[in-house]
């Protein structure tokens, strides 16, 4: 619904709403990853016992979830500002943050697949919602 005074659609509005859960999806996977990839590297009985990797160890795929979070939150902070830059960074790095659960998966695989889920949806939302509506949603 808009109003005489609104200068946003309904779709201006949903769109907001997608973006503003894209950009704090990508913040809180971030956030999560970075943890993970903290306790894959000093704490590795966190994770399944004997779990095999598609290539190396737990603690690779520790650092690689690690900088992988840390990218994402990067992208979270700069979509907020409304960069079309950063818009296409969030998608790269949600579909980054995609392929690494699922060779983290066997580490800890509900996390794997809720991680994967919320990329997913983050890349929908920044393809379909951002770029312009970015900046409209802002005014």
């Amino acid at each position: 619904m808009t109003t005489a005074g609104s200068s946003l659609g309904s779709a201006d509005v949903r769109g907001a709403g997608w973006l503003m859960y894209a950009t704090v999806m990508l913040g809180l996977v971030g956030t999560f990853n970075v943890i993970d990839g903290v306790v894959a590297l000093s704490k590795s009985s966190f994770y399944v016992a004997g779990a095999r990797f598609i290539f190396s160890d737990l603690r690779t795929w520790g650092w690689i979830v690690l900088i992988v979070g840390a990218l994402e939150i990067i992208a979270a902070l700069n979509i907020v500002k409304g960069s079309e830059l950063a818009r296409w960074f969030g998608i790269a790095t949600a579909a980054l943050n995609a392929f690494a659960q699922l060779g983290f998966i066997n580490a800890y695989p509900v996390w794997t697949i809720a991680a994967f889920t919320m990329d997913m949806l983050v890349i929908y939302a920044l393809a379909v919602y951002g770029g312009a509506k970015i900046k409209r949603a802002q005014a």
